[in-house]
């Protein structure tokens, strides 16, 4: 065995020497500078106003029927809440974390890129540091003057908020027991009476989960808004396949909008903050008709497949991915499904039907990437 050992080594060495020679950089094929870009501009210009139709209706629809007075049944806050939890879950696997994989993965790019799934990695990262955020905020509580007031009834005592989202925080007051759950604070009748509160949203993990959701809502507006940068850039230079993707997409940013506004609407915002839902709804609707319009004016230029956009490409979509994955399966899976108060408490068929929403919602997210 070491004598063939010793018979290997010399070419083993030679094999890494012209490896280092840069033969593999040789045999590396060059990434492409042109783009398939084929003329119909009008039409293309066209796509502007459409997708923002769709991006602008999906995103601001939710929001805007939650603080005006119009009547929408509950049921359809219901399916559009779970449908977008679904599209945002797809929309991280099927439209991020594969063009990344793809993207980082390309021939072209060569060298260190091409011995390590980078993608993956980055993706990895971004829900670390995602979950440090989080973390910090559930700690500190930095977003709680845009968290709706919390509300003390003298009857039960019990501390209820704007969503039943936050009812998974197991810290509240049970007066007819005399007992204190952890974190909770005991308010006597004289300062429930006065609705003397602030002490308690200081000190309760009530006020800190409503803070923790707000910066959650602003990360998910984040890793959307950067993946609808390059999608915008993609269907503005698109040779043969613009037809389709165009179609796909119209869809794409209504569904991926109603997912944005669906939590975007249900979150508690503070009275004086009711403008910020509203405001960040509409950035996620002229995102995308920003960066085509963009597109169209490098059109001659810009390139796709070029090695820098492959790579920042990559990097953005795969941040993006990270941020949606830890979004949807912790901030909307587990807390909605196994850590609500509602759903625990909800007959078991409510639960199974939400389940099927957001697998309906998932489902056509992902079958929307066979095209886009």
């Amino acid at each position: 065995m070491v004598a063939l050992a010793e018979h290997l080594l010399p070419y083993l060495v030679e094999a890494l020497v012209k490896r280092d020679d840069g033969d593999t950089e040789e045999a590396t094929p060059e990434c492409p500078t042109d783009n398939n870009y084929d003329g119909r501009l009008g039409v293309r210009i066209s796509a502007i106003f459409v997708i923002m139709t769709s991006s602008m209706l999906g995103a601001l629809f939710p929001v805007l029927t939650k603080q005006s007075r119009l009547h929408v049944p509950e049921v359809c806050y219901f399916v559009a809440k779970f449908f977008g939890s679904g599209v945002i879950i797809a929309t991280a696997f099927i439209h991020l974390l594969t063009p990344a994989v793809e993207a980082l993965g390309d021939e072209c790019l060569g060298g260190t890129w091409a011995i390590y799934p980078w993608a993956i990695a980055i993706a990895m990262i971004s829900v670390f540091m995602l979950f440090f955020i989080e973390l910090v905020t559930y700690r500190f509580a930095t977003f709680s003057s845009f968290a709706g007031n919390i509300t003390t009834h003298s009857g039960d005592a019990e501390i209820s908020t704007h969503d039943s989202h936050f009812s998974h925080v197991d810290s509240h007051i049970d007066t007819d027991q005399g007992i204190d759950r952890p974190g909770a604070q005991r308010l006597n009748d004289k300062e429930i009476a006065s609705g003397n509160t602030k002490d308690l949203e200081k000190a309760s993990p009530i006020s800190e989960s409503l803070s923790a959701q707000i910066a959650a809502v602003f990360i998910l507006e984040f890793g959307v808004i950067f993946h609808s940068v390059f999608i915008g850039l993609a269907l503005a230079i698109a040779g043969e396949e613009f037809n389709t993707l165009y179609v796909v997409l119209v869809f794409h940013q209504g569904f991926e909008g109603l997912g944005l506004g669906t939590r975007l609407a249900s979150t508690p915002w503070a009275p004086n903050r009711l403008w910020v839902p509203i405001v960040m709804a509409a950035g996620y609707g002229i995102t995308t008709p920003i960066a085509i319009a963009i597109g169209l004016g490098v059109r001659y230029s810009y390139s796709d497949s070029s090695r820098s956009v492959l790579i920042s490409n990559g990097i953005f979509d795969a941040l993006s991915a990270g941020i949606l994955l830890y979004t949807g399966l912790v901030e909307l899976m587990a807390h909605e499904f196994l850590f609500s108060h509602e759903m625990r408490t909800a007959p078991f068929s409510r639960v199974l039907w939400a389940f099927f929403v957001m697998c309906l919602g998932a489902g056509l997210m992902a079958l929307l990437g066979r095209w886009a």
